[in-house]
């Protein structure tokens, strides 16, 4: 199963249930938002998704223009699975901030410089909240401020 731009909700069914191990295409502005049964993590162009890394799949969001690639290697696995765990120390180094308003401002900010505004405004303020940790009404407090400025 290779992923283009589009998905159905059956494929995307279809992940989340057989959990095929595949890599993001590192040669797009794309990703994956994966819901786990507690937060949520995003996996970045290069990253490696599914597989045993994933059992507590909940649902996936994909982000940009999804493309989803078969690893036809060992290295491309291992190259994928560090790249992965850099997007997750990219997004602890945001969750490490004490101050739960900054850590909603500086997702939204980094979203907004890996995609852009309307691709952020398409993921909701209960996802960004399980990424870094916050409670959704303060990422929508962010939004609000950002769109009065």
């Amino acid at each position: 199963m290779t992923f283009a731009n589009h998905f159905t909700e059956d494929e995307i069914k279809i992940f989340v249930q057989d959990k095929p191990l595949k890599l993001i295409n590192p040669k797009k502005k794309n990703g994956l938002i994966i819901v786990k049964t507690y937060y949520a993590e995003f996996a970045g162009p290069g990253s490696i998704v599914g597989g045993c890394f994933d059992q507590d799949i909940q649902k996936v969001i994909p982000v940009g223009k999804l493309s989803l690639l078969d690893p036809l290697s060992y290295q491309e696995r291992q190259k994928g699975y560090l790249i992965r765990r850099q997007w997750i120390r990219l997004i602890k180094q945001i969750t490490d901030n004490p101050i739960p308003h900054e850590r909603a401002q500086v997702i939204l900010n980094q979203f907004e410089h890996w995609f852009d505004s309307e691709t952020v405004n398409q993921v909701s303020d209960e996802i960004f909240a399980l990424i870094v940790g916050v409670l959704p009404s303060t990422i929508n407090k962010v939004r609000d401020l950002v769109d009065r400025l």
